[in-house]
């Protein structure tokens, strides 16, 4: 019978030398990235803000972890590409993670939360609870200007987020044939910083719902940034009257959607197609004729005079008028700008909306936002915030830590490959901790520009009046 380590890794061997590995290292972790996350957290102060947020219900008798280190523990796990919560019973003994949430890293006695713990956190959010945690992002938002910006672009935008069981008001959505969840995300368009999001029933949102989101998230900005000029910035979805009337009783808030063609804006757009059509024939002739490349598309700008049956009065509605080998590509907007041109609106303004996609992309793709498999709706709420809040320290770290860095554009999958995913060794004495990181390290002077940004950052001071 053979006699091996059932631990034990065999390999092929090397230059005659056999190869074996055993998981006997003792005090070594795979990730670095929990106290850089640490860091930032510290800075801004953002799990602080959310479980003062969350009305603790447990006896206090019966607590081994505090509200803060719960959602620290959380959020830095998926912050480092461990989105499901049951990776939490392998973590909770992790030195690193034990550190950065401010335990000692090698005493049993201090080991975090299990897997169960954060279950049990997730579904007793009542709410109240998520109301509050959804404007502690908000207000970690607001705390991240020094001074009120002079423009902002609330950037809007819905997901699809599959469900695959029998999650509470997982619904039938036809456009994406697909039992989903369709979350709500708020971003700053120019900065990519998030504002808040709000999990919905898979059904299309209707304009009453929309305002009723915005009107709460404007009337916090407002009282940070009376003067702000702030502009609501989505696509055909958001076209709606309760939105242009919210957006119209400010006179610091513009507009600019996307607007679905109809019988009438098609027959406005019209005389511009035919011209386009005919021009773009014209180029495509001349390029064949010249032995050149087929233009792709041809196509124009100009504004209409347009007013929807819902509008308070006629709105300035842009048409992108354009012509393609596959045929017309007319395209509407609608705004309350009246300076910008029709292409400059069109081409530099709304089209700039593509990044909030991106900014979706990273909650979900790499910070697994759409992880809602839990059968209560509020409890998947609370698992969307915590990739949420993930998403705000990845940001924080790559656009003021990261700045003027090879990482400085990185997508989080990148970070936490190329900067969180090292091996440290970690060494307790009575008075220190000692973190021994590899020799050969290529991402060595960026470590030590992060990590010297972060020793001299100052901790947030939270106001919890």
């Amino acid at each position: 019978m053979s006699q091996s380590n059932p631990e034990q890794l065999r390999f092929p061997p090397v230059d005659g030398l056999s190869v074996r590995a055993e998981f006997d290292g003792g005090t070594l972790s795979s990730d670095f990235g929990p106290i850089i996350l640490r860091g930032v957290d510290r800075h801004i102060g953002l799990t602080q803000r959310l479980s003062e947020a969350f009305n603790d219900r447990r006896h206090r008798s019966y607590v081994t972890h505090s509200m803060r280190e719960l959602m620290a523990q959380r959020v830095y796990q998926i912050a480092c590409g461990y989105e499901d919560g049951n990776d939490a019973n392998a973590l909770r003994t992790d030195a690193l993670f034990k550190l950065a949430v401010e335990r000692r890293p090698l005493d049993e006695a201090m080991d975090l939360a299990s897997a169960p713990t954060f279950s049990r956190l997730e579904n007793a959010a009542g709410p109240r609870d998520l109301y509050r945690m959804a404007r502690a992002f908000v207000d970690t938002f607001i705390a991240s200007y020094d001074a009120p910006p002079k423009v902002i672009v609330l950037d809007m935008d819905h997901s699809e987020d599959a469900t695959h069981g029998q999650q509470e008001l997982a619904l039938y959505n036809h456009h994406y044939a697909n039992h989903c969840y369709l979350p709500l995300f708020l971003f700053e368009g120019i900065s990519g910083k998030f504002i808040t999001a709000v999990l919905r029933p898979g059904k299309r949102p209707k304009g009453a719902e929309n305002a009723m989101i915005l009107k709460r998230v404007l009337k916090a900005l407002r009282a940070a940034w009376p003067e702000t000029r702030i502009v609501l910035r989505g696509d055909g979805h958001f076209a709606n009257p309760e939105l242009v009337a919210l957006a119209m009783d400010d006179p610091y808030t513009d507009f600019i959607f996307g607007l679905t063609g109809n019988r009438v804006l098609k027959a406005l757009a019209e005389p511009f197609m035919e011209h386009n059509r005919k021009a773009h024939a014209l180029r495509c002739e001349n390029a064949r004729r010249a032995g050149a490349a087929v233009p792709h598309s041809t196509r124009t700008y100009h504004e209409l005079h347009y007013r929807a049956g819902s509008w308070p009065r006629a709105l300035r509605t842009i048409l992108k008028a354009e012509v393609m080998e596959l045929g017309a590509n007319p395209r509407f907007v609608v705004t309350s700008l009246d300076l910008p041109s029709p292409e400059c609106l069109y081409r530099d303004l709304y089209c700039a909306r593509g990044q909030d996609e991106n900014f979706i992309k990273m909650i979900k793709n790499d910070l697994a936002s759409d992880r809602t498999s839990d059968h209560g709706f509020l409890a998947n709420q609370m698992r969307l915030f915590f990739s949420c809040a993930a998403y705000v320290l990845h940001q924080v770290l790559r656009s003021d830590v990261l700045a003027g860095t090879e990482l400085a554009k990185a997508q989080p999958c990148t970070v936490i490959i190329k900067l969180f995913k090292l091996a440290v060794r970690v060494v307790q004495y009575k008075d220190r901790v000692r973190l021994h990181l590899p020799s050969s390290c290529p991402v060595k002077s960026v470590l030590q520009h992060v990590t010297e940004t972060l020793f001299l950052a100052p901790p947030m001071a939270i106001n919890s009046g």
